[in-house]
């Protein structure tokens, strides 16, 4: 491999790399494509799969399309016009809302810190030690996870000598790429040291209980409590979570993934006066659109917000239900002089 080719390699992240080359076999393998691809094919290619696939999986297949050709230098039939108007026309007819992860609310976070103690406990007690490494590393995920906001691919990239604790007040961790770092400049994060649910006292638990010095923070552990030498892959971070959700006694653990994590610290962060400016400033957003899709507003709050805003019932004015069975709404009657 040439200089410039390791350059190239570089310059792309490796789950872009693996995503594109999966979608390109799709093409290829199971649609029988050619490349390079007319605009013809690749406007019946988003026709057959119109039903059966999200806008988003082809507006992903169409990024991979559309870097080959450009790659290969050919060119990209996926910018065409019949491609746009083929696009909007399936956004016409296949209109679909987009599905999210729930959000982790703050009193499952405590039950979940609350047994991952108690079972790293009991396993010290059974002298279980790849119970009590992984107890204690999924503690130390999960709540460094959810108060910092942190996406399963960065929790992944975490490694041991990019972060600096200053015990009983934080810590600082850097981040060399992620999916928002257009330019791989690397990030730095900071998370403070808190009165419970402490994700630095976690950290410095794993630290300590795994013996752990430098290298990917999060590691695999087999059944007889020796730790991998590499970091966890990210997709292994969803079933991870699903079985501590199952574990508190959540039920519907399938609508939850790695997102509920950064979901749940945007919507306690939302919940405690935080604005969206140093909410975006902490997470690390810089598109206040990527930021607003993390937030939502749940119907008590938005009841309140409302409320908030109607006119005051007059002084000495009294309500009273507007029928005798169910109150639908309410008339205010004024009393006579």
């Amino acid at each position: 491999m040439s200089q410039v080719d390791t350059y190239l390699k570089a310059a792309e992240r490796d789950t872009t790399r693996r995503s594109y080359a999966s979608a390109l076999r799709h093409f290829e393998v199971e649609w029988k494509g050619f490349l390079p691809a007319t605009q013809e094919a690749v406007a019946r290619y988003l026709a057959d799969y119109a039903a059966s696939l999200s806008m988003n999986t082809l507006q992903h297949r169409l990024a991979a399309l559309s870097h080959w050709h450009t790659a290969h230098g050919f060119p990209d039939p996926t910018k065409s016009s019949m491609v746009r108007q083929v696009m909007r026309g399936i956004r016409t007819l296949h209109p679909a809302q987009e599905k999210r992860a729930k959000p982790l609310q703050l009193d499952v976070l405590q039950r979940i810190d609350s047994w991952l103690q108690t079972a790293a406990e009991t396993g010290q007690a059974q002298g279980d030690r790849a119970a009590i490494l992984r107890h204690t590393r999924d503690r130390a995920l999960v709540l460094l996870g959810f108060w910092r906001g942190f996406r399963s691919d960065e929790l992944v990239r975490l490694r041991i000598e990019h972060i600096d604790v200053a015990h009983g007040e934080g810590l600082t961790c850097f981040v060399p790429r992620s999916k928002g770092d257009r330019n791989a400049e690397g990030r730095t994060f900071r998370c403070p040291a808190l009165s419970r649910m402490c994700p630095v006292s976690a950290y410095e638990s794993w630290l300590t209980t795994s013996g752990l010095t430098d290298g990917p923070v999060f590691r695999a552990i087999d059944r007889w409590g020796t730790i991998a030498s590499g970091g966890l892959a990210a997709a292994s971070i969803i079933p991870l979570l699903r079985r501590l959700f199952a574990a508190v006694g959540v039920t519907d653990v399938e609508d939850y993934s790695s997102h509920s994590l950064r979901r749940g610290f945007a919507g306690w962060a939302n919940a405690s006066g935080w604005d969206i400016k140093e909410l975006m400033e902490y997470v690390g957003w810089r598109d206040i659109k990527s930021a607003i899709r993390y937030l939502d507003v749940s119907p008590e709050g938005l009841k309140e917000r409302f409320e908030r805003g109607l006119p005051r019932v007059p002084e000495g004015a009294r309500e009273e239900p507007a029928t005798s069975g169910k109150p639908q709404s309410k008339v205010i009657r004024f009393p006579t002089k």
